[in-house]
């Protein structure tokens, strides 16, 4: 978006984990107020409204690799590396506006964050 602005986006790598898949009897931890999940091949919540200053996080709990990149001609801040299962990306928003995104690898997948003053 023209003259967005914000603090740099940072990945964070997966954690080393053991070869054990949860069960679907397991419950999910819930997400937090400002975190999107990447999950089933979407962005969970498809919009989601913070306020200016706000640090988003994204979490990939897909098995396939996501991005999370401003929509072309948008002029958006979003331009997380590849996100490998289990990482994640992270975003501050410090001008109001709406800020379209999608998967570069995926672009079916799309969302928008609302940023209100």
């Amino acid at each position: 978006m023209p003259g967005a602005s914000g603090t740099g986006g940072t990945v964070t790598p997966p954690p080393v984990t053991s070869s054990a898949t949860p069960t679907s009897s397991q419950p999910s931890a819930p997400a937090a107020a400002n975190t999107v999940t990447i999950k089933n091949f979407a962005f969970h919540p498809a919009k989601l409204t913070v306020k200016a200053g706000t640090k988003v996080t994204w979490s990939n709990i897909d098995v396939d690799t996501h991005t999370v990149t401003s929509k072309q001609g948008s002029g958006g801040p979003l331009q997380s590396a590849a996100l490998a299962s289990t990482a994640s990306y992270s975003y501050t928003f410090t001008k109001p506006g709406t800020y379209p995104y999608y998967c570069t690898i995926h672009p079916f997948m799309t969302a928008t964050v609302e940023v209100t003053p």
